[in-house]
């Protein structure tokens, strides 16, 4: 369907690969499976759970799973009809008037979601028109940030918040923070603004809302892949990932130094900085070109360049990177629901008897990871927390049990109606899940990087660097495997 999100051209291409090259047998279609009962609350999914639960510790600590977008309108804004279209997507989308609370009876230590009848959407509105037009960016900024930066109570809800902010007559913003329990990658830039965007333009010329009804919700999805796991594919995925992650798993030495000259925190804090950046159109294009060649997607061409960086960093053979698999995107029937359908893998490096440094040697890890990535995708259900349990690693608070950095490419973001736009690097939360966080989005004037980090453990100067070696090392990798 044309209305329908589509994954990135990496994770698209990624999911046809892995189609073709999977072993296993099939899974059941959601299509064959009956609605969760909505008088019964759902569980969680596994993964959705588990940030839950890191949420109930980490999330004291700082807003880590607040996600903040930016939609641009040039032209006129009505805030009655933009809080009316805020509104309808809540409708439509049950996930958005969710929040979540312990169980009881059978399902005792698990959270059950909690959907809540529609309600008007208390949209802030904030007109700083009347400013001086120099003070005008600066104001709007620093009240996104304090939305972004206001944490969210997951039993009380709402888990979303948004504000209209007037800079001129024909310049607004809508800036929407969303707890990472009820989004993903696609949501905010797909379905969020497409839905915003045609819904507003609808009803600003006295028509109903153009979308059609939803077939399925979050929920819905929760239950088919718990039932799912319980049908022994979660066994399955386990003793893959038994496999992979065999024996002592790496801890990344940086070399690069730390905020301050103190050893690294006792325990993690989950503070978070940002830095951006952008990798030009060109060189874009020549990263893409050699993924085509290669048959690989941008995705793994990302990846084993920041393998080879890390590697020349630290020297280190063995070594971990995590990403965030679109788990539960690849059922058409749930790609046009919004609400939280990622789940991090560890994709492990092996550099040991690799060829030296150059042409070669990336050719061999280029391969390397677009293997590790396939199998990563074919197994990326269960969660993270379930490999610890199975591998029974040894907890360390100062650290994330697999990974400390972390890479991914933001899906593709849809023609939106003339006059709108969409931003998705413009808010600091001030929190970070993970050490160092790379987000590459695909767009015209080339590939713009978000770099989330805690700056408890580096100093801007040292991010700054660290993104300009990685743009380095990537020209150089697309100059070489240009012939």
């Amino acid at each position: 369907m044309a209305n329908e999100p589509r994954l990135s051209e990496a994770k698209q291409r990624l999911l046809e690969l892995q189609t073709r090259r999977a072993n296993s047998p099939a899974e059941p279609a959601a299509s064959e499976l009956s609605r969760h009962p909505r008088e019964t609350p759902a569980l969680l999914s596994p993964a959705q759970e588990q940030v839950w639960r890191l949420d109930q510790t980490a999330g004291k600590l700082a807003p880590l799973h607040n996600e903040s977008i930016t939609i641009h309108r040039r032209g006129p804004c009505d805030p009655a009809i933009m809080a009316r279209s805020l509104a309808e997507i809540i409708r439509r989308h049950e996930i958005w008037r969710t929040t979540f609370e312990a169980a009881s009876g059978d399902q005792a230590g698990h959270p059950v979601q909690i959907v809540h009848p529609p309600a008007p959407f208390p949209l802030l509105v904030s007109d700083l028109s009347a400013l001086p037009q120099t003070e005008r960016e600066t104001q709007a900024l620093a009240l996104a940030t304090a939305d972004a930066r206001q944490p969210f109570d997951l039993q009380t809800g709402p888990l979303l918040r948004a504000r209209l902010v007037t800079l001129g007559d024909a310049e607004h913003r809508l800036y929407l923070t969303a707890h990472q329990t009820i989004v993903d990658g696609i949501t905010v830039f797909h379905i969020f603004p497409y839905e915003l965007t045609a819904i507003y333009e609808s009803f600003a010329a006295g028509k109903p809302s153009p979308l059609p009804e939803l077939t399925t919700q979050y929920a819905d999805f929760a239950a088919w892949q718990r039932q799912k796991l319980a049908g022994g594919a979660m066994e399955n995925q386990l003793a893959y990932w038994q496999k992979q992650l065999a024996g002592e798993l790496p801890v990344l030495q940086w070399p690069i130094p730390l905020a301050s000259n103190q050893a690294r925190p006792a325990e993690q804090t989950y503070r978070g900085a940002m830095h951006s950046f952008l990798l030009t159109r060109e060189l874009a294009q020549s990263l893409k070109d050699l993924g085509r060649r290669e048959g690989a997607t941008l995705f793994m061409i990302l990846l084993a360049g920041l393998v080879s960086l890390l590697h020349r960093y630290t020297g280190q053979q063995d070594i971990i990177v995590g990403t965030l698999a679109p788990s539960g995107r690849k059922q058409t029937e749930f790609q046009p629901c919004i609400g939280y359908f990622l789940n991090p893998v560890a994709l492990r490096a092996n550099l040991r008897g690799s060829p030296a440094l150059g042409e070669l040697w990336f050719h061999s890890l280029l391969h390397q990871m677009r293997e590790v990535t396939l199998g990563a995708i074919s197994n990326d259900d269960v969660p993270l927390a379930m490999i610890a349990e199975r591998l029974q690693l040894k907890p360390d608070p100062s650290r994330h049990p697999f990974f400390t950095v972390a890479l991914s490419v933001a899906p593709d973001t849809p023609q939106l109606p003339s006059g709108w736009s969409m931003t998705y690097m413009d808010v600091e939360s001030g929190g970070a899940r993970w050490d160092l966080y790379l987000e590459m989005s695909d767009r015209a004037e080339g590939l713009m990087g978000r770099a989330q980090y805690n700056p408890d453990l580096f100093t801007a100067d040292a991010i700054t660097q660290t993104v300009e070696d990685f743009r380095a090392l990537l020209g150089q990798i697309a100059a070489s495997q240009a012939s």
